[in-house]
């Protein structure tokens, strides 16, 4: 058998050492040629260490020339900025790329392993929300595999045949938490820390994803990206609570059958699957305990509670680039409350101002994608500011 090269973006963060946790349990299996992350020196120190790549990418010279000092004895390259990033999922000893980086400051790295037909295991939405044509045309193009790492999008996979647009699909559900505060009055919403947003009940995630799913805006974002993995329209993907996050999604078909996929809620089982399709190898993750009671419980959404979920459904109806000023919103006003600068509850009414104020235009070039993205930036920096 032989060994696959894997290159991880976004290494230092949960889905990147999920992967690398899954990775290690297999390294007949696969190799890590190269890891990348922000500015955690210290963070890509010991992985580097532990996992010997060819090469690591941080963001910035300084990071970079830091992390070079560190590894001096090591013979690992160590590579700075977003140009980087792309160098290193093109180079030919990588078959695997898991687009793992936070944000819309994956899509280029990410675009560019598409192109290069690598197996692309997606992890970061936001590449499809803001590009999507763009972005399945590369992979089709570049005769990539995109296999989704989000658990809800890789269990609707594993529920859908191959051919599923010409499967008799009725419609997909996605399941939600609904997150830390479905049940807390929305006049409470003011006073929600950073801290609290993150404590996600079920779930292990990094603080933006953490926010995003306490606002619903996660899922609004899964909505759109829904549509294209899986050649759907918004009116037939459809959002359910289900609170205990066992069943992650489901397949509605024509014959009123519902596939589902169950698992014990850890990124590990989606992470291992997408690696090794269509065969499956051990993820280290537990399995459901059938000899005690499993309570699943279904509900559908608060739109009047979860605007963020409102906005995602009309931002997939318009298309063009209003998805991609929905996620650039979201980003500046998430980061703004992270640093405080603004609270839980003006995050929806952020995004949909900027909203209001951005022209749509066609997302038929990635300039026009990017010109949107930052000017729709400046519009919410403004509104937090």
């Amino acid at each position: 058998m032989s060994v696959d090269g894997l290159a991880i973006l976004g290494s230092t963060g949960t889905i990147g050492a999920n992967t690398l946790s899954v990775a290690s349990r297999h390294r007949d299996r696969f190799r890590v040629v190269a890891l990348a992350a922000r500015t955690s020196v210290a963070a890509m120190e010991a992985q580097c260490r532990e996992h010997r790549p060819e090469f690591a990418v941080l963001a910035d010279e300084a990071s970079a020339g830091a992390l070079r000092g560190r590894l001096r004895d090591t013979g690992i390259r160590v590579l700075a900025g977003a140009s980087a990033l792309e160098e290193v999922v093109v180079l030919p000893q990588v078959r695997h790329v898991l687009a793992g980086i936070v944000g819309a400051a994956g899509l280029l790295p990410t675009l560019a392993a598409a192109r290069a037909g690598k197996r692309v295991l997606l992890a970061n939405k936001e590449a499809l929300v803001m590009s999507g044509r763009l972005f399945m045309d590369a992979v089709r193009e570049g005769g990539a595999e995109l296999i989704p790492i989000d658990s809800e999008h890789n269990a609707v996979f594993q529920c859908l045949p191959a051919r599923p647009a010409r499967a008799g699909v009725r419609r997909i559900l996605l399941t939600a938490s609904g997150g830390p505060f479905r049940h807390r009055p929305p006049e409470d919403l003011g006073s929600v820390t950073p801290e609290a947003a993150c404590a996600h009940p079920n779930w292990e995630m990094g603080p933006k994803i953490s926010v995003d799913s306490a606002t619903m805006m996660n899922k609004a974002l899964e909505v759109i990206e829904a549509c294209w993995l899986f050649e759907t329209v918004p009116d037939r993907v459809e959002v359910v609570v289900h609170p205990q996050s066992t069943v992650h999604s489901m397949v509605e078909y024509e014959d009123g059958s519902i596939l589902a996929q169950l698992g014990t809620p850890d990124m590990r089982t989606p992470i291992a699957h997408a690696l090794a399709w269509p065969e499956r190898i051990g993820s280290g993750v537990p399995g459901l305990d059938f000899s005690r009671p499993i309570r699943l419980d279904f509900e559908p959404p608060d739109f009047g509670w979860a605007p963020c979920l409102r906005l995602g459904y009309e931002a997939a109806r318009a298309g063009g680039t209003v998805p991609a000023v929905l996620n650039a919103a979201n980003e500046v006003a998430v980061a703004a409350f992270l640093d405080r600068r603004t609270t839980f509850d003006a995050i929806p009414r952020i995004v949909e101002e900027t909203l209001s104020r951005s022209v749509p235009r066609n997302a038929d070039t990635l300039d026009a994608i990017l010109d949107e993205d930052g000017a729709a930036r400046e519009i919410a920096a403004a509104l937090v500011g």
